[in-house]
């Protein structure tokens, strides 16, 4: 294969993002604390939980408390959620042009395995890089790179799918075309942190024209 869709997971693929809130949210009203879902965007979202946990509940076992909200998340997927609007036909669009795909995400394995089996897509990707197993995590490049190495193919013939400021880093840095998903950002903000284009989700009517850009049907 010579062109390839690489797509992050939470609020990517699946919007996740109501269901990590409500978990924080209960591990903060726990300790006599509460959040509100901008503190939740800005120090929260998008980041590794060993990398936020210290800072968000200093003291704490961070491994510890990052498992048991992990657990609680899975918890919450349990009896299946709907896949971003759209995707179940972009993958199956892609898989008849030929094109390579996979799935790049900081969640923990067994999330995203739970993830894409809740939305019925497990079976639609051959490649699933996790930022945690990989020399770094987002919002280095190396996860989307790993993906490109594993699917061999070269950035400038991916399009990489992504909806928050460190995914979106990340996929740019790789070299990949970057589409920002507007499912918790808006298209200044994600243009800001490094998106080519943003779309509403995969039914949005520019995304023919991002896809032509890989089939060579435009510049």
């Amino acid at each position: 294969m010579t062109h390839a869709l690489l797509f992050d997971l939470d609020g990517t693929l699946i919007q996740s993002d109501p269901l990590h809130f409500a978990v924080f949210s209960e591990m903060f009203e726990e300790r006599g604390r509460s959040i509100d879902e901008a503190f939740y965007m800005e120090h929260i979202h998008g980041h590794l939980n060993l990398d936020s946990f210290p800072r968000l509940f200093p003291g704490e076992d961070a491994q510890a408390l990052s498992d048991l909200k992990e657990l609680r998340f899975r918890e919450r997927l349990i009896g299946g959620q709907p896949p971003m609007p759209g995707a179940p036909e972009l993958l199956a669009r892609a898989k008849a042009a030929g094109w390579g795909l996979a799935v790049v995400t900081n969640a923990p394995r067994v999330n995203a395995e739970h993830m894409l089996k809740a939305i019925g897509l497990r079976d639609a990707f051959e490649v699933l890089v996790i930022g945690d197993e990989c020399v770094a995590g987002k919002p280095d490049p190396e996860p989307y790179l790993a993906a490109m190495r594993a699917l061999q193919v070269t950035p400038e013939h991916c399009i990489a799918f992504e909806d928050s400021p460190s995914g979106l880093k990340a996929a740019r840095a790789s070299g990949a075309y970057t589409v920002g998903i507007r499912s918790a950002g808006d298209d200044p903000h994600l243009r800001a942190a490094g998106a080519h284009e943003t779309i509403a989700d995969y039914t949005d009517p520019g995304l023919g024209q991002i896809l032509a850009r890989l089939a060579g049907e435009n510049a």
